[in-house]
C-alpha cells in the first residue's frame, strides 16, 4: 500500500510573516512490492494559506507573486 507524507525540504525566514517558513514537499513512497523510488506530487509553504488571507501579495509559492521565491534568497 502507498503512503503520502508532506515533509519539509528547507527552511528560511520570511519577512512577510515575521518567521520561520519550510517549503513542503508532498512526497508519495510506494509499497513495498514496487520497484519505484519515492515520488514529489506538489510543493506547498506552511504559511502559503496565511500568505494568500493577508490580502498583500507575498511570494512564488503562496502562488500571489511569482516574482519573489524566499527559498532561493538563501
Amino acid at each position: 500500500m502507498t503512503s503520502e507524507a508532506w515533509q519539509p525540504i528547507r527552511v528560511c525566514y520570511c519577512h512577510h510573516v515575521g518567521q520561520e517558513v519550510a517549503l513542503e514537499a508532498e512526497i508519495v513512497y510506494p509499497a513495498d512490492f514496487l520497484p519505484d523510488w519515492p515520488r514529489v506530487l506538489a510543493h506547498r509553504c506552511s504559511h502559503g494559506v496565511d500568505c494568500n488571507l493577508d490580502g498583500r501579495s507575498s511570494c512564488l509559492w503562496a502562488g500571489t507573486n511569482p516574482a519573489i521565491d524566499p527559498f532561493l534568497e538563501l
